[in-house]
């Protein structure tokens, strides 16, 4: 699965593949589900609603990691495009990362690595 989205009105291709969960374990030495699932909770019982960080109880803060979120971007645009560098110069290439606008964005691909095809 695919999706181009913008960030920093840059346009970046992201890709989630089988070998995605397996890159992120080779880059940042966790397991990506295990994180998928951690972030999971913020999401838990907001099905439709749009996700928004103002809104974040202190519960939730619990789960809340911005560094997962980087990661998950990266590993995603580093899965479309092999050729680019590694998180942190990736990241000094942009100005600003507006996760609340960025993330609902990215969500659909994380999803994908998880559920299967219907038939």
């Amino acid at each position: 699965m695919e999706k181009t989205i913008y960030i920093d009105d840059k346009p970046v291709l992201l890709k989630s593949t089988a070998a995605t969960p397996l890159r992120y374990k080779a880059q940042f030495k966790k397991d990506y589900f295990g994180e998928l699932l951690k972030l999971s909770k913020l999401f838990q019982g907001k099905e439709g609603k749009e996700f928004d960080l103002l809104n974040i109880s202190f519960e939730d803060l619990n789960f809340l990691d911005f560094e997962v979120f980087y990661n998950f971007i990266w590993v995603l645009a580093k899965t479309a495009n092999p050729s680019i560098p590694d998180p942190m110069t990736w990241l000094d290439g942009f100005d600003s990362m507006p996760i609340a606008e960025v993330f609902p964005e990215v969500t659909e691909l994380l999803h994908g690595s998880i559920e299967s095809k219907k038939k």
